[in-house]
């Protein structure tokens, strides 16, 4: 099955999306795709065909995420502990995405025309090299487009990926790129896999159970979660409408605490680069005058954004060479 459907919706689905688009509508929304496997006991199949049904139901979910004008959409493929299942079910799994990723390869025109830019997030070196390559190759075929935008979170959890930050930070500090002054909330977050995105204003998990499994932790702080009991397999156009009401009663609330977050942490960056410039002074002597400390302030704001975006420049380089490595063929490690 294509990754995206070209099947429009039916008469009633029309009228059902025209008049929740009245209200705000979650711009990026994100899927705990979970009961692929119960899925199959209740149906009596292998649980290789769950899990092809359930890549089935997100191509579907994607089409019906592209009718609400919901232009990302990030899921939870892999996570890392899923290692830890059966070998068999390990290595279905690993051909499922193998099949998958080579239909999308052969997709680009379908991919271009509705302009999908393919992001992969997670530890790809944990994959088999072909899976790696793969990947790379689908995620540089589409990293110019930019109409709409799905994040496969593939080999992945939250704690690795805060963990990696974390480390790409302290190698920062250790090369002389950044100061430890420099390191803050906001830094972390844009040294993340999912970096390039906003944050979910919507995560929807499947199945009824109640928990996030290590998916996108430092993202969801201000999401709106809905867990709703259906198994992903059966996910209808019905079961997003829900999720999406949800999340408009819920709109203002959430928009309020992510402001008073975000004014939070520029209050947070003031004050840090304020006690910077005083141990300046310190060591220095007095300096006369209010504007002279205002003068120090603002150079040394400049001189950290301009620190930090040379940081942030050098660490996508680092990335993007890995993909482009892959797709020659030289498939080096990458310590994340």
């Amino acid at each position: 099955m294509s990754w995206i459907q070209e099947a429009e919706l039916n008469p009633v689905e029309r009228l059902c999306a025209s008049i929740l688009k009245v209200g705000p509508m979650p711009e990026h929304v994100a899927f705990i795709m979970d009961g692929n496997r119960r899925y199959a006991q209740k149906c009596r199949v292998e649980r290789q065909q769950g899990h092809s049904q359930g890549f089935e139901k997100l191509a579907e979910t994607l089409r019906w995420c592209l009718n609400l004008n919901i232009r990302e959409v990030t899921v939870y493929a892999f996570s890392i502990e899923n290692f830890k299942r059966s070998k068999e079910e390990v290595d279905g799994l690993m051909e499922l995405a193998r099949q998958k990723f080579t239909r999308l390869l052969e997709e680009q025109e379908n991919l271009k025309k509705h302009g999908v830019c393919i992001r992969v997030l997670g530890n790809l070196t944990l994959l088999p090299v072909d899976i790696q390559e793969l990947i790379a190759q689908a995620v540089l075929a589409t990293q110019s487009y930019n109409k709409c935008f799905l994040n496969v979170c593939f080999a992945y959890t939250s704690r690795h990926e805060i963990t990696s930050a974390v480390r790409e930070m302290a190698l920062g500090v250790e090369e002389g790129l950044l100061k430890p002054s420099d390191l803050s909330e906001s830094l972390l977050s844009r040294c993340l896999y999912s970096s390039s995105s906003p944050d979910p204003d919507l995560l929807i998990r499947t199945s009824g159970e109640v928990r996030l499994s290590d998916f996108l932790l430092w993202q969801t702080s201000h999401s709106c979660l809905v867990f709703q009991p259906v198994l992903w397999p059966e996910y209808s156009f019905w079961n997003l409408c829900q999720a999406v009401l949800q999340y408009q009663v819920n709109h203002a609330a959430l928009q309020k605490a992510k402001l008073l977050h975000e004014a939070a942490c520029q209050r947070q960056q003031v004050e840090a680069d304020l006690a910077c410039v005083l141990e300046q002074m310190s060591t220095m002597g007095e300096i006369e005058g209010t504007e002279c400390k205002q003068e120090l302030i603002l150079k040394y704001s400049r001189e950290r954004e301009e620190r930090v975006s040379n940081f942030l420049q050098r660490l996508e380089n680092k990335r993007r060479k890995f993909l482009t490595d892959l797709v020659q063929g030289s498939s080096p490690f990458l310590h994340v």
